[in-house]
C-alpha cells in the first residue's frame, strides 16, 4: 500500500511539475532545457537508447497518420483560439498605451477615472494652465488644451446598429499637445464653426465619417472637412473646437479635462503637488501614459481571463485527445516495446521515447494553429467599448510572444498526453508484451 502511495504521488509530481514548468518559464529557460535534453540524447547510454526508440516511433507515424492528426489538430485548435484571444488583449493595449507620453499629463476632477466622467471648471482649467511647470509656446501662452469628451451614436458601417463613437473637443493647443498627429486628408476644422476631423480608424469602422458628410450630433448638423492620422487611441475619435462642442451640449463653460505639456518630464512631481496643496482646485493629475495605460488595464485583463479559460477548457479535450492517440500507439507498438525491453532497453528510454514522440506531435499542432492565429488575425481590425463608454478601434497584434506563450502551452498538452501511456509501456512486463500479436 506504501509503495503504491508513494508511486501515485510520484506520479502526480511527475506531471504537474513539468506542466507547471513549461507554461511558467520564460523561453529561454525552455530552450536551455530542450539543450540539456539533447546532451543527454547525444552523450549517455540511456540517451542514445532513448533517440533510437524515438526513431523507430518516428518512422511508424506514417502507418498511423489518422490517431496522430489527432494530436496534431486539436492541439492546432487550442493553441490558434489562445493566441487570437491573447492578439485581441495585446491589440487593445498595445493601442491605448501608445496614446500617453511622459512629458504631457492630464487633469481630471478629484475621484474620477475618466474623462467622461470629469468635470472641471473653466475657473480651475484656467489655474491649472498657469503653473509654471507647463511649457509655453512661441506666443508665450502655456500648451494647455481644455478638453470635452462625449460620446455620440453612428451607425457602424454596412449595419444600421449605432455604436458610441467619442466626440473630443480640444482647444487651440491641441497641435503642440499631439506633434504626431496629422492630416492625411482635408483641413482641420475652423475653431467656432461645427466642423469635424475625423481618425483614420473612425473613418474605416462608422458611417457617415467620409470627408463632406453631414452628421447630426445632439440636433445640430456638423460637417467632417479633415482625416486625420495620430498613431494612437485618438485614431478611433471625432474631433472639433471645445467651445462649440459646450455649446451643442450644453455643457456651459466647464470640461472634461485639461491636457498640459510639461517643461520637463521630471517636473510631473511638482505640477502634481502644486494642484493637491492648492485649496481652489478639487483636481487629480497624471501623465497621459499612465491614465491611458489605466483605461487598457482592465479590458485586458479580462480578455486574457477569458482567453486562459477558454485555453484550458480546449486544452482538457486536447489532453484526452493525446491520451487516447497516444495509448493507442503504444497499443500498436507493444511487441516492438517488449522486444527492446528485453535486448537492454531500460524503462526511463521507453518513457522518454513515447514522450518526445508526443511532444513533436504536440509542437507540430501549436506551430499550425500559432500560424493559422497569424494569418487570419494578425492586423485584423477590429473595435470594442473602451473606458470612456467609447468605441475604441485597434488591430489586433499576434507577437512573437504570444505565439511562444502558445507553443508552450502546445508542449504542456503533449507532456501530460504523454506521460501515462509512456509510464505503462515501461511498466509492461517484458513477457506479456512479447506474447502481443
Amino acid at each position: 500500500m506504501v509503495s503504491k502511495i508513494g508511486y501515485a504521488v510520484a506520479v502526480i509530481a511527475a506531471a504537474i511539475v513539468p506542466v507547471v514548468a513549461l507554461v511558467a518559464l520564460p523561453a529561454w529557460a525552455i530552450l536551455a532545457g530542450i539543450a540539456l535534453l539533447i546532451a543527454w540524447l547525444a552523450i549517455t547510454r540511456s540517451g542514445r537508447q532513448a533517440w533510437s526508440a524515438t526513431g523507430v516511433a518516428i518512422a511508424t507515424i506514417p502507418q498511423r497518420l489518422g490517431s496522430s492528426s489527432v494530436v496534431v489538430i486539436g492541439i492546432a485548435g487550442v493553441v490558434g483560439v489562445l493566441v487570437a484571444l491573447l492578439a485581441m488583449g495585446e491589440g487593445f493595449r498595445s493601442t491605448l498605451q501608445q496614446t500617453g507620453r511622459d512629458d504631457t499629463a492630464i487633469v481630471l476632477r478629484a475621484g474620477s477615472q475618466t474623462e467622461i466622467n470629469s468635470i472641471v471648471e473653466h475657473d480651475s482649467a484656467v489655474v491649472v494652465a498657469q503653473e509654471p511647470q507647463i511649457m509655453r509656446d512661441a506666443h508665450g501662452q502655456p500648451i494647455a488644451s481644455p478638453e470635452i469628451v462625449v460620446a455620440a451614436a453612428i451607425p457602424k458601417k454596412g449595419t444600421t446598429v449605432d455604436a458610441n463613437v467619442e466626440i473630443r473637443g480640444v482647444g487651440a493647443e491641441a497641435w503642440e499637445l499631439n506633434p504626431q498627429l496629422r492630416i492625411i486628408a482635408g483641413r482641420r476644422f475652423t475653431p467656432g464653426l461645427r466642423e469635424l476631423i475625423v481618425g483614420k480608424d473612425a473613418v474605416r469602422e462608422f458611417a457617415h465619417t467620409r470627408i463632406g458628410s453631414k452628421l447630426v450630433l445632439n440636433g445640430q448638423p456638423w460637417t467632417v472637412v479633415g482625416e486625420f492620422d495620430s498613431g494612437d487611441s485618438h485614431d478611433s475619435e471625432l474631433w472639433a473646437d471645445t467651445n462649440v462642442v459646450a455649446t451643442t451640449y450644453h455643457r456651459g463653460s466647464s470640461v472634461s479635462s485639461v491636457t498640459v505639456r510639461l517643461r520637463n518630464p521630471r517636473l510631473f512631481d511638482a505640477l502634481k503637488a502644486a494642484i493637491a496643496s492648492d485649496p481652489r482646485l478639487k483636481l487629480q493629475v497624471q501623465t497621459t501614459r499612465t491614465y491611458y495605460n489605466a483605461q487598457s488595464a482592465g479590458l485586458t485583463k479580462a480578455i486574457r481571463i477569458l482567453g486562459t479559460t477558454v485555453g484550458l477548457i480546449m486544452g482538457i479535450g486536447a489532453v484526452f485527445g493525446a491520451l487516447n492517440t497516444m495509448y493507442a500507439a503504444v497499443a500498436t507498438r507493444t511487441r516492438e516495446i517488449a522486444t527492446l525491453r528485453a535486448i537492454g532497453f531500460r524503462g526511463v528510454p521507453v518513457v522518454v521515447s513515447v514522450l518526445i514522440e508526443t511532444l513533436l506531435l504536440a509542437l507540430a499542432g501549436g506551430v499550425v494553429g500559432a500560424a493559422i492565429a497569424w494569418a487570419l488575425f494578425d492586423n485584423y481590425t477590429a473595435s470594442t467599448l473602451g473606458a470612456n463608454f467609447s468605441q475604441v478601434v485597434f488591430e489586433f497584434r499576434v507577437t512573437p510572444q504570444l505565439i511562444g506563450q502558445g507553443l508552450k502551452w502546445a508542449l504542456a498538452i503533449g507532456f501530460l498526453g504523454g506521460l501515462f501511456p509512456a509510464l505503462r509501456a515501461a511498466r509492461m512486463p517484458v513477457t506479456q508484451g512479447l506474447r502481443e500479436l
